[in-house]
């Protein structure tokens, strides 16, 4: 029988390896074991909101990100043509200017009605895939003067218009969606002298 209660003593022994004293003491030890037992709870109950709180800051870190790229996308691809838009304004001036340049008696001439019927229905097709990719003429013609959207060249005297007016307009501005392609090149009325 000794051997027996011998082995319970040693596994008892095995199985108590690795526990602080304090926990295996008696009854007096039983009030300390309780105090730090208290106090290991409160420590850990500590711990876990500050990890909860952790918790709460990582997932509102992930979501601003995640809105951040869902934006950044969302601009990548409506504004994706802007370098090329800048790049075929200066076509649909140069077709502006081609059409301008022919003299009105001229358009009805034979010789040139199909070159200018042409060149009308170029800047047609050129208007519709602007208007197919958002980008849009700046309206400036009798419009105040908005410096974010023109950019005035000269002031032009005149009592035809109140001052901060534009009267003329020199080269055509475009906006995609709603960023600024290019401004509006304008004269501005003031009051003559």
């Amino acid at each position: 029988m000794t051997d027996n209660g011998q082995d319970r003593d040693e596994a008892v022994e095995k199985e108590l390896e690795g526990v602080p004293e304090e926990f295996l003491a008696d009854d007096e030890g039983e009030e300390a074991a309780e105090e730090n037992g208290d106090e290991a709870i409160a420590s850990l109950r500590a711990d876990l909101e500050k990890a909860q709180q952790d918790v709460l800051y990582a997932k509102a870190d992930t979501q601003n990100v995640r809105r951040r790229m869902e934006k950044d996308i969302q601009d990548a691809r409506a504004y994706a043509a802007t370098g090329f838009a800048r790049d075929i304004l200066s076509v649909a001036d140069n077709l502006a200017r081609a059409i301008e340049a022919v003299p009105e008696d001229l358009r009805e001439d034979s010789k040139f009605k199909g070159l200018v019927v042409g060149i009308q229905a170029t800047q047609r097709e050129l208007e519709k895939a602007f208007a197919q990719h958002g980008i849009s003429r700046i309206e400036a013609m009798g419009q105040p003067l908005d410096p974010n959207r023109h950019q005035a060249m000269m002031e032009v005297p005149t009592d035809e218009a109140e001052p901060g007016t534009i009267v003329q307009e020199m080269q055509a501005g475009y906006v995609i969606k709603d960023r600024l392609l290019r401004p509006s090149m304008v004269g501005v009325a003031k009051k003559p002298e």
